[in-house]
Formats: structure tokens, sequence, C-alpha cells
């Protein structure tokens, strides 16, 4: 990896919520010539593979690897880097080691702005969990005292990317981002979904529903967008 290049990084609860949640956030600045480094922490193999469970014979091996292998491809379409820690599904269980292992990632990539899951979710404990473990792992990585010697991390920015049911989540669209230029991308990553067919077109419309969003709070034409909130103060020189 180049040092020179500027990094993001997404903590993702699931093998696809990165696809459906923020596929558009990652083409755009993989375009631009970021380096985007995707963390799923479980492949979904449990609580969101019902498709794969009800065909005969299958095991949870077989939805694992289904599972890895359309990540890996979206990832590829979206043009991120992509790593799985395995740490399990419905229930999500984080050890010290997985933990410590997030801790080196954020120091190896050093990333500008990390996008992860909403604070709260009464309908998939998972997805807390994921950003809970996202922003631990940032602040010890902030820890001078946590492998002394090494270059301890900033504190780059934390978007909350927009959940299944945002008024449950108790989840504000503060950030819209327009993703026009990579719908296209977005859309062929999650139709590799295979396993949540049900979730294109809902989706799509999520997308659509933003877009409009966007161009109503702005002066442009925008089709498609995807929205975001912040965890801490946007720390700026100009507020326009």
């Amino acid at each position: 990896m180049s040092t020179t290049r500027k990094s993001v990084l997404v903590v993702s609860a699931h093998s696809a919520d990165f696809v459906w949640r923020a596929g558009g956030a990652i083409a755009l600045y993989a375009r631009r010539g970021w380096d985007v480094s995707i963390v799923c922490l479980s492949f979904g193999e449990r609580g969101e593979s019902a498709k794969l469970w009800r065909q005969p014979g299958m095991t949870l091996q077989k939805v694992k690897d289904d599972r890895r292998d359309e990540a890996m491809r979206a990832a590829e379409i979206l043009g991120a880097s992509i790593e799985f820690m395995d740490c399990g599904d419905y229930p999500l269980r984080i050890s010290d080691d997985a933990l410590f292992r997030l801790v080196d990632i954020y120091r190896k990539r050093r990333p500008q702005f990390v996008l992860t899951h909403s604070l709260r979710d009464p309908y998939n404990f998972d997805h807390p969990l994921a950003t809970h473990v996202a922003q631990e792992a940032r602040v010890i990585a902030q820890a001078h005292g946590h492998n002394p010697g090494e270059e301890v991390l900033g504190a780059p920015p934390v978007f909350l990317f927009e959940p299944h049911q945002p008024e449950q989540c108790e989840w504000k669209p503060q950030v819209l981002l327009d993703i026009t230029e990579v719908w296209a991308q977005k859309q062929r990553a999650f139709e590799l979904m295979a396993a949540q067919e049900h979730l294109w077109e809902y989706y799509t419309r999520v997308s659509l529903q933003r877009g409009a969003q966007a161009s109503r709070n702005s002066d442009q034409k925008i089709t498609y967008a995807e929205a975001f909130q912040r965890v801490f103060p946007q720390v700026t020189g100009e507020l326009a």
C-alpha cells in the first residue's frame, strides 16, 4: 500500500452491509484514487442468508464461502480491498484478538475517515456492536501506551451509514453524498448479493429518495445519494 494515498476504512458487520449502505461512497472515493479498505466482521452466515439455507444440503461452511465470494466480487467492482474476520453471526462476538487486529488495521491504513453502522438498531444487534468495536479500536489506536513506539492514529471522523429502518434506530441523515456518477457500479455490486435479492429494489428506492433530498438541499441536480450521520463535530475554518 502506498503511504501517499489517502485512505478510507469501512467497518461492516456482515459481508453485504457495506454494499447496500456505503457502496456509492466506496466507489466514489476509489475512483478519486483513494485507498478504500473494507473489514467485514462476519459473513452474515446465519441471520442474513435465508435464501441460501433454503437450498437442500446447505452447510454453514458453504454459506460462508458463498457470502465471501459475493463480497469479494462486490468489493472488486467498487474498487476496494476487503478482509474478513469471521467473528460469528447471530450472535456476533468480538474477542480481544479481533479488536487488536482492527487496531492494527487503523494504524496501518491511517484512514482520513471511517464508515460504519448506526449506534442503535433494535432489529439487528450485530450492527451497533460493529460500530462499538469500530470506535473502540479507533480510540485504542490513538493511545500512546498501546504498542509503544508505533505511530498513533490521529482523529479521523466517523460517519454512520443509513440503517434499514432509520426512525427506529434514532438515526438522522446529516450528510448527503452525491453518488450519481458511480451508481452503476453500486448497482452491479449489490446485484451480486444473491442471498439478499429482496433488498435490491429497496436500496434503489433509498438512493433515489436521498438523491431527491440532496437536490432539494442544494442547487445541484442529484439523482442518487447516500446519507450518513456524523459522530463527532466537524472541525473547519469555513462554514461555506
